[in-house]
């Protein structure tokens, strides 16, 4: 079989690629292992642990905030059954939906576990193989196994065996406190699991602005979940009914079951990179230029196997610019603005530089913050969800803004809007000036801005210090 271009992997990047590639003429094919499409954020990652997200909010709206707004049902359960359809119908939608838009862009579906035979050709199956002009490596990536003693149990899961559970465990140890950790943390919390987090590190999401990861802890803390931070686990035990967990200095905890949650890696080994003359790293993935060109000028990488994000978002746009590439255009994916988004209880959002990174690059004296609450947005007092607030950082030389953060409500839906004022390299003062519609909770976004040019409307005015 002779393609036009081939892709290797069916996920966010390898999916989008195809397609926009059959858009551009091409024939094209894809190859996946799986016997279903989407990659890992269709099947086992973004989309089915989300919907569990959507589950844990509806039960936290019926305990805590429904009785607050005058609507009284009684006290709410789990039909944690229910919520396993409900996750799977989600995925097989998704999943489904992929399918079909292969069909109708005229994308051929290979099924089997592809590898290189050199720089012209991968087989898919024994004897069977195709040849291609281009060729788009979209692996992903897979969880991270610490060297720990014991984490060898099968009651030490990642995040697909998590997701596979057909009971909500009573005891939860979640080894790693980052994005993913935090996420199921607070999900299984909301489930009824009794919650620990253990994490190595002084913080919980060290990449994310900082005031939004204390808001962010103290807030679970709240909630019950137990919380070990500069804490390294150095010991699992099976007890044959549960495991002990080791950490810190002779501390231990007791659980049902482990979420090992300490990171991913670029999915390099056994598909033939050597065979094509392909560079790479084990652990920092394919290397690619802005093009996402590899070291063999007629394929491209694209999504975590590339080793920039590890974000289904960034996938899909490096997929797009691999694909343009690939048909001959010189399209360079440059420095965009990535949202950040995490799907706790508060949502977390963040869009360019935290608070600690602007005064880094452009000096303390040279930045200004506006923090706007929750508490004073008629929006969200009237749906009983206050805990947060929005963000906004600028530099003063020219005003433009460099980052937005927002911890609360609708965080992962309203950062969009700060998305493209980065790309459009907006001013404060175009967010702060802009009208937004009253009453939502967008306007938060807006009067963030106001408070950092001292204009707030909303907020009673900073007490001057007394001389």
């Amino acid at each position: 079989m002779e393609f036009d271009v081939a892709v290797l992997g069916g996920g966010p990047a390898g999916y989008t690629a195809a397609i926009r590639a059959a858009q551009l003429g091409a024939r094209v094919a894809c190859v996946e292992k799986e016997p279903e499409l989407g990659g890992t954020c269709l099947r086992v990652g973004c989309i089915p642990t989300k919907a569990w997200v959507q589950t844990a909010h509806a039960l936290h709206a019926a305990r805590e905030i429904d009785p607050k707004l005058g609507v009284v049902t009684g006290e709410p359960t789990l039909d944690f059954g229910q919520a396993n359809e409900w996750k799977a119908a989600v995925v097989q939608q998704m999943t489904g939906g992929v399918a079909s838009l292969f069909k109708a862009n005229g994308v051929t579906w290979l099924q089997g576990a592809g590898r290189f035979e050199d720089a012209r050709s991968i087989v898919f199956q024994q004897d069977v193989g195709l040849t291609f002009k281009s060729a788009i490596i979209a692996t992903g990536a897979y969880p991270v196994r610490p060297p720990i003693p014991g984490i060898d149990s099968p009651r030490c899961i990642d995040s697909t065996g998590l997701l596979a559970q057909t009971e909500v465990p009573r005891r939860l140890v979640v080894l790693g406190g980052g994005i993913i950790g935090c996420e199921f943390a607070s999900i299984f919390e909301r489930f009824g699991s009794d919650v620990t987090i253990v994490e190595m590190l002084d913080t919980l999401i060290p990449q994310e602005d900082a005031d939004a990861t204390s808001e962010l802890r103290k807030v679970l803390a709240r909630r019950g979940i137990v919380i070990h931070l500069g804490k390294l686990c150095t010991q699992v035990e099976d007890t044959g009914t549960g495991l002990v967990v080791h950490f810190g200095a002779g501390e231990t905890v007791e659980c049902d079951l482990m979420l090992v949650s300490v990171g991913r890696a670029p999915l390099v080994d056994g598909i033939g990179l050597e065979e094509a003359g392909i560079a790479f790293d084990n652990a920092r993935g394919i290397g690619t230029d802005g093009h996402r060109r590899t070291s063999v000028p007629h394929i491209y990488a694209a999504g975590d196997v590339a080793g920039y994000w590890q974000l289904a978002h960034t996938a899909f746009r490096e997929g797009e610019i691999a694909a343009e590439n690939a048909l001959g255009h010189e399209t360079e994916i440059g420095d965009p603005a990535v949202p950040r988004p995490i799907y706790t209880d508060p949502e977390i959002a963040g869009v360019g530089l935290t608070e600690a990174e602007a005064r880094e690059r452009y000096g303390d004296e040279n930045i200004a913050v506006g923090r706007f609450p929750w508490v004073a947005n008629a929006r969200a007092v009237m749906s009983g969800e206050t805990t947060g607030w929005v963000k906004s950082i600028h530099e003063t030389s020219y005003g433009e803004l460099v980052g937005v953060v927002i911890v609360g409500p609708h965080a992962t839906d309203l950062i969009e809007a700060a998305v493209v004022a980065l790309d459009a390299e907006a001013t404060v003062e175009t967010v702060a000036d802009g009208m937004a519609p009253h009453p939502t909770f967008s306007e938060a976004v807006k009067e963030a801005g106001l408070v950092a040019l001292g204009r707030a409307i909303h907020l009673p005015p900073k007490r001057r210090a007394s001389a």
